[in-house]
């Protein structure tokens, strides 16, 4: 990220998703399990956080007011949802990011001005183009 001004960013959710992000981002992830940031690699230079991000004393406490970017990346849209909202509408957090699994939902999400990325419809959408083609998600391979 180009910036002249140093970013603070959270992470919400230390799975594969997650976890890659923090990697990438090195800022404070926070996941309910301990367990999960096993996956974090030896260069995570970031903060680990064991908790509940639906409670509003952890994200006090990890100094939400402060982040300019917050990504909820768990596995459960509605814990993505809540998150976010409280991110942006209590702590004042300018961009809030969130992984939508159910495509129906993301116009709901972006009905509350939150950006989502689905999944589901990235594949949806690779696989549709890909049958408008050759039939083939890479040409270069040979169907067996």
């Amino acid at each position: 990220m180009k910036s002249s001004k140093m970013q603070y960013i959270i992470i919400v959710g230390c799975g594969r998703l997650g976890s890659y992000l923090a990697n990438t981002l090195s800022g404070q992830v926070i996941d309910i399990k301990a367990s999960t940031f096993e996956s974090l690699s030896s260069e995570f230079s970031g903060f680990r956080v064991e908790g509940d991000a639906t409670e509003y004393a952890l994200l006090k406490q990890v100094k939400t007011d402060k982040a300019n970017i917050l990504i909820a990346a768990t596995r459960e849209d509605n814990v993505n949802l809540m998150v976010v909202q409280v991110a942006k509408n209590l702590f004042g957090v300018q961009r809030v990011m969130a992984r939508v699994f159910d495509p129906r939902r993301e116009e709901i999400y972006r009905d509350f001005g939150i950006e989502t990325i689905s999944p589901t419809s990235i594949a949806a959408a690779a696989f549709l183009n890909s049958l408008k083609g050759s039939g083939h998600p890479n040409p270069e391979s040979p169907s067996k």
